[in-house]
This record gives structure tokens, C-alpha cells and sequence, in this order.
């Protein structure tokens, strides 16, 4: 993957700069390797400073107003002032940790729609403004998060939306300003339930799991909101009973439709 974005038109008179990433997937806590290729243009420039980092899309409430911005959650500093002249080329290799908390985009082999996440690359000139751009990357599970989703896929629901809200997950590891929510179309067989909602808030230990199952109105109550909420270890995550776990927590808020 790579993308090049020409600076001319913001008065770098002509530099590009082009990252390539090496790695296809990563995953939380992992590493995201590329180079990034700097070539001078027509004129001499000085570069104040080169930096990576990784960037999501997040909606936002503000009163009754909602609204999406790009956010960045981590970034870091590759090099600093620089002489460019015309014509020079330079090669700059990175590694970009990636933070526990970071969403998730790649399921088995699935982009998660509409995730926008990416390595937003900054060249910065002096007299100049770069905005950045960003480079597309993929950020699949940890062995432990798949183990829960693997769970509930295989009690037959289907995850149909991903996306990042600016807010707190009450009681849970959260350090980021914003979390993921994977929202799932449930099977037939938990009647009382029009969706579910995962986040996962994760560090280097373990995680905190919350599930928001969003019920359907019965004869005399209007539809409603249940939290359940569960935390694990990486260390033992995988050798868990998820499926069964969920399923008796799911099934006993939704399994069938109420009345009262």
C-alpha cells in the first residue's frame, strides 16, 4: 500500500512524499513497519520535522448535535531538521507501535465498514502547512479479543456496523478518548433482541468486555437497554467456554420476547 500526495500546491514547490507500509495486518500492541520516501522538489526547503502516526474517524455528540472528526491516538517522531535540496531523495525506515486500544478493522479476512483508520504521515516545511494523509492499514484482533468474537459469530450473529464514539466506558481500563463499538445482528433464536453492541477496553494484561443489548418492546414496555460486562486475561482468553458463557448471559435477558 502507498500513497503520494504532490506538496506543490501548499508551497513546497514540488517535494513529494510517499510511505509504503511493509506489514499487511496488525494487530493491538504490535508494530506497523514502512519507509517513507521524501524527494526534494524545485527549490531549497528546510524540513523542521518528519512524523507517523496513526489516525481514526469518530463520531461526536455535542448537545443534540452529532458529528464525525478525525482523531489521532499516537504518533511519533522519525526525524528532524533537515536541509532538502532539488532533486535530493531520502529513505526514512519506521516502526509505529500500535496501541492496545486501538480499533479493529480486519476480522478473518473482512474489513470491518465503515472503520476508516490509517498511518497519517507529516512532513513538515518551514512556511509551510501539511495537513497529512492517510495510508490505509489493518488492525486485526488479538488471539484473545477473536476468541469472544469467534463466540458470538458461532451463536449465530453477524456483525453489520463498526465505528469509534468519542466517550468513557464506565468502571473499564479506557485511557483513549474515544471506543469501538462492533454492532451485531442477533440470530432468530434470542427473540427479545433487536442488536448487540461490543467495545472492548484493552491493555497490556487483558481487556474489559462491554455488551449493550438493545431489547425489543413487549406487550407493556418499551424498548430498553442492558449492559452485561465481563473482563479476561490474554493469557488464559483463549482457553475459555466464550460461547457458552454468552450464551447463558444473552439468553437470559433476550431469549425470548417479554410481556411486562
Amino acid at each position: 500500500m502507498a500513497f503520494r500526495r504532490l506538496l506543490a500546491g501548499l508551497g513546497f514547490g514540488g517535494a513529494s512524499v510517499e510511505t509504503v507500509m511493509e506489514d499487511a495486518v496488525a494487530v493491538p500492541g504490535g508494530v506497523l513497519r514502512g519507509q517513507v520516501h521524501i524527494q526534494g522538489g524545485t527549490v531549497d526547503q528546510q524540513v523542521e520535522e518528519l512524523t507517523v502516526g496513526l489516525q481514526t474517524r469518530v463520531e461526536v455528540e455535542a448537545g443534540d448535535n452529532e458529528y464525525t472528526r478525525d482523531m489521532e491516538f499516537t504518533r511519533q517522531r522519525l526525524g528532524g531538521a533537515l536541509h532538502l535540496a532539488p532533486g535530493a531523495r531520502y529513505t526514512v525506515p519506521f516502526e509505529l507501535r500500535v496501541p492496545f486500544e486501538a480499533p479493529l478493522n480486519w476480522y478473518r479476512g473482512t474489513l470491518l465498514h465503515p472503520m476508516r483508520l490509517g498511518v497519517n504521515t507529516r512532513l513538515s516545511i518551514a512556511g509551510a502547512i501539511d495537513p497529512g494523509d492517510l495510508d490505509p492499514v489493518r488492525v486485526a484482533p488479538l488471539p484473545s479479543q477473536q476468541a469472544v468474537l469467534d463466540a458470538l459469530v458461532s451463536l449465530g450473529f453477524v456483525i453489520v456496523h463498526t465505528d469509534t464514539e468519542r466517550g468513557r466506558l464506565r468502571g473499564t481500563r479506557q485511557r483513549l478518548p474515544f471506543y469501538q463499538e462492533i454492532e451485531f445482528r442477533p440470530p432468530s433464536r434470542y427473540r427479545g433482541l433487536n442488536e448487540l453492541e461490543l467495545s472492548f477496553a484493552t491493555d497490556e494484561h487483558g481487556a474489559d468486555v462491554v455488551l449493550e443489548l438493545d431489547r425489543k418492546s413487549g406487550l407493556l414496555t418499551e424498548r430498553s437497554d442492558t449492559y452485561i460486562g465481563f473482563s479476561f486475561d490474554h493469557a488464559t482468553a483463549t482457553r475459555q467456554d466464550w460461547a457458552g458463557y454468552l450464551h447463558a448471559r444473552i439468553d437470559a435477558i433476550a431469549g425470548r420476547r417479554g410481556w411486562l
